[in-house]
């Protein structure tokens, strides 16, 4: 019998039941995928370093490393494995793309995983095995011959394998360039012996070693070992673990926010929409226990209610969890086009299960003490309709303001503070719809203007060139005179034990342009360096101080004044070149600006001094990408804010109506109209609505500046208002809640009067 009626009573209220479910079903979804998120990637990410023999640490010299110094450093106590490498940008002759070529005289160490083609030969001369990315863009095949440049040195070779690198797990030329694009830049991996080949000696400017040791022990003992400072890189500094460590940090700081909100109002929403079921349900349980079933028996009825919207709504969860997670960690989804994986696994999190369990646990006793509480008396008080408590007198209907208010205005006060839950959790939902809304577009438009700021008008020029290592300044002065260029020096230093870069501009064409806190260009001066945020914040330092540095590879110190402070990609000081005179810098012109187009560069004798050249207008198409991951994946919280707005108010617009049954037949019996009854709704569900909005957009803006910190700190973005962020919340949420109370207020229609004002005797 008590089945039945389980089965009736969800179909009466099949709209609540509904919602309650899609609630469940959203927060659970939201949780579960937004942990699969960084779980996964951390999972993948790291099983790919393993197979690789991804480095912990790296020495850089742009000298090269001889075999001894290979074998003392191999030698250290707490080194496991270790290898000489070397890695170049190089110019692929057919299209002029950068081709980052990379040779490991120990496979093991700083490897690649062939995914297509022969294995790995160390000791062949004409092997190259070439990235399947970079392939699969420009119609490299098996067997193919590819042509190699760097300045007047050529390489060719036979395409023998299709390979994936973790060293390439983001595979972009410089921090310049935010997202990978294989149709302007690849990598190439060819065996020592094809290196001695080409070069006639062996040549190796960088030692990786994999080590468990803490990184000062490293420096210390490797700076001791060589008997000299050396430039070394932990693998936090490398753009292919640290950017996929924030990637992870950055879900993990996206599932402890966004699931929240989601969850909260699913949980709310379930204890005031079951309270006011079973206070429907009142005369229902009052005739069960009359009939003689018992108050366990009847608490256990209506407790499998919250069981049941728990159970399914997990269920449903679990399964949008793991499709929300697919959506964004999948090789054709927006981390497909930012990390290059062999394998791309779902992996959640064991607590996630445990939390899940808790919130169906915590649905199942909501639903007993809502049932418990209508159980409380004897049955024939259980059998009296619900009353609701009676409302004290409101201080404002003393005052002249009160009554010079229209009767509908008066109804509407009174029952927002009768029904104060209802009008809590209404308030609530809004609050939490305008939240998410106004972070979705408040990111976006921040991050539109940083592109329109930062590309569009600080990298004012066509092409960005490259020098070679060994070129003198003084013809690097001549070929700056020949193009027409703006020049700057990027030499890597120490700061506090931190590896950074000390950039020495010369922009007297203003082809660069460099922003301040506030967003705006200015002119660098020449009275002191120029700090990004990031070290600013990191070491607690302001305008004014004085920092030391170090220079890798010699004993020289520097000591700057701080004179300003920059939003910049790179995380490193910047000066101009006057000041690095007037303090005795020394440094090498390696970078030029310039408005000349690619071809107009490679044609003339001065070629042979380039490295590589890339133009403004490749590195900006990357960014759209990024831009599209971002707008897929705005895209979709957006979606999903609509259906939390639309769930919640209609929940609680249909549990309003069924709690205001009687009062609404009372106003039709004295004459409203149901036209007029419906205005009283959709009057105050506005005014929840506007109060909600107003609530909401400064908590959002505060919640885009968390998230801002901590998802794009790389990018030192400010937040910036447009006109979406403004104007398309605010459409949204006023148009989701008028939508929903129209809907609500078309009940009006079927309101039985007669029924709905008998009391039972």
């Amino acid at each position: 019998m008590l089945f039945k009626k389980l089965l009736r009573t969800i179909w009466h209220y099949k709209a609540q039941f509904i919602s309650m479910i899609l609630m469940v079903m959203l927060g659970v979804g939201v949780f579960v995928g937004f942990q699969g998120e960084w779980y996964s990637i951390e999972r993948d990410t790291h099983s790919f370093y393993d197979n690789t023999g991804f480095a912990d640490y790296r020495l850089v010299s742009k000298t090269g490393y001889s075999v001894s110094e290979y074998e003392k450093i191999k030698e250290i106590d707490g080194v496991k494995d270790s290898s000489r490498y070397l890695s170049i940008n190089t110019n692929e002759t057919k299209e002029n793309d950068i081709i980052s070529l990379n040779v490991t005289s120990n496979i093991n160490v700083s490897g690649f995983l062939v995914t297509s083609g022969e294995k790995y030969d160390e000791n062949s001369t004409d092997s190259i095995w070439i990235s399947d990315q970079y392939a699969k863009k420009n119609n490299y095949n098996l067997g193919d011959e590819i042509k190699l440049k760097y300045g007047g040195i050529s390489l060719k070779g036979i395409v023998k394998g299709l390979i994936k690198s973790s060293e390439y797990l983001i595979c972009v030329p410089d921090e310049n360039q935010v997202m990978p694009d294989y149709n302007k830049y690849g990598y190439v991996f060819i065996s020592p012996a094809m290196l001695k080949k080409v070069l006639g000696f062996e040549f190796y400017t960088e030692i990786h070693v994999i080590s468990d040791m803490k990184k000062n022990d490293f420096i210390d003992s490797a700076n001791q070992a060589l008997s000299k400072t050396n430039l070394i890189l932990s693998k936090d500094e490398v753009v292919s673990y640290s950017e996929v460590q924030g990637e992870a940090t950055e879900g993990k700081t996206m599932a402890s926010i966004l699931p929240v909100i989601f969850l909260s109002i699913a949980i709310l929403i379930m204890a005031t929409t079951m309270q006011r079921l079973t206070i429907n349900e009142k005369t229902q349980i009052g005739t069960l226990k009359a009939l003689g079933f018992r108050d366990r028996r009847i608490t256990r009825h209506y407790t499998v209610f919250g069981l049941f919207i728990g159970i399914v709504g997990s269920i449903l969860g679990i399964a949008l969890g793991y499709f929300i997670a697919w959506f964004i960690f999948n090789p054709s989804g927006s981390m497909g086009t930012y990390f290059d994986l062999p394998s791309w696994n779902i992996y959640v999190p064991w607590w996630t299960y445990l939390v899940i369990l808790g919130i169906i646990l915590l649905m199942t006793l909501i639903s007993y003490l809502s049932a418990k509480n209508m159980l409380k008396g004897t049955a024939a008080d259980a059998l009296k309709p619900y009353t609701p408590k009676a409302m004290k007198r409101l201080k404002i209907e003393d005052s002249n303001a009160w009554r010079k208010l229209k009767f509908a205005t008066k109804w509407n006060i009174r029952d927002l503070f009768r029904h104060k839950a209802r009008s809590f959790m209404t308030l609530f939902g809004v609050f939490g719809c305008m939240i998410l809304l106004v972070a979705s577009f408040l990111m976006m438009d921040s991050m539109v203007g940083f592109v329109n700021k930062f590309y569009n008008g600080s990298m004012n020029y066509e092409s960005e060139v490259i020098l070679k290592d060994d070129i003198t300044i003084d013809k690097a002065l001549e070929i700056v005179d020949y193009y027409k260029t703006d020049y700057s020096s990027s030499t890597p230093i120490s700061y506090n034990d931190e590896g950074i870069t000390m950039d020495i501009y010369n922009v007297s064409n203003n082809y660069v342009r460099f922003l301040n806190n506030n967003m705006n260009y200015i002119n660098l001066k020449d009275d002191g360096i120029y700090l990004g945020q990031r070290l600013i914040e990191k070491n607690n330092l302001k305008i004014g101080d004085t920092i030391k540095v170090s220079l890798y590879g010699t004993d020289k110190t520097y000591e700057f004044k701080i004179a300003g402070t920059l939003r910049t990609l790179t995380k490193g000081i910047i000066m101009t070149e006057e000041y690095a005179k007037a303090n005795s810098v020394e440094y090498k012109i390696n970078r030029l600006y310039t408005k000349l187009k690619i071809d107009e560069i490679n044609n003339n004798d001065y070629s042979n001094y380039i490295s590589t050249i890339k133009s403004r207008n490749d590195i900006i198409k990357s960014f759209d990408s990024f831009m599209n991951v971002m707008y897929t994946m705005i895209g979709a919280l957006i979606v999903l804010s609509i259906i939390l707005g639309i769930v919640v108010l209609y929940n609680l617009g249909t549990m309003s109506y069924f709690e205001r049954y009687r009062e609404l037949s009372t106003l039709k019996v004295v004459g409203f109209k149901d036209k007029k009854i419906g205005k009283l709704l959709i009057t105050q569900n506005l005014w929840l609505t506007i109060a909600g909005i107003i609530l909401g957009f400064p908590i959002g803006v505060w919640i885009t500046a968390i998230l801002t910190k901590a998802l794009a700190s790389e990018y030192e973005i400010k937040i910036i208002f447009g006109w979406m962020t403004f104007v398309i919340p605010l459409v949204l949420v006023l148009g989701v809640s008028l939508f929903v109370s129209f809907m609500v207020s078309k009940k009006n229609k079927k309101i039985n009067m007669v029924e709905a004002l008998k009391v039972p005797e």
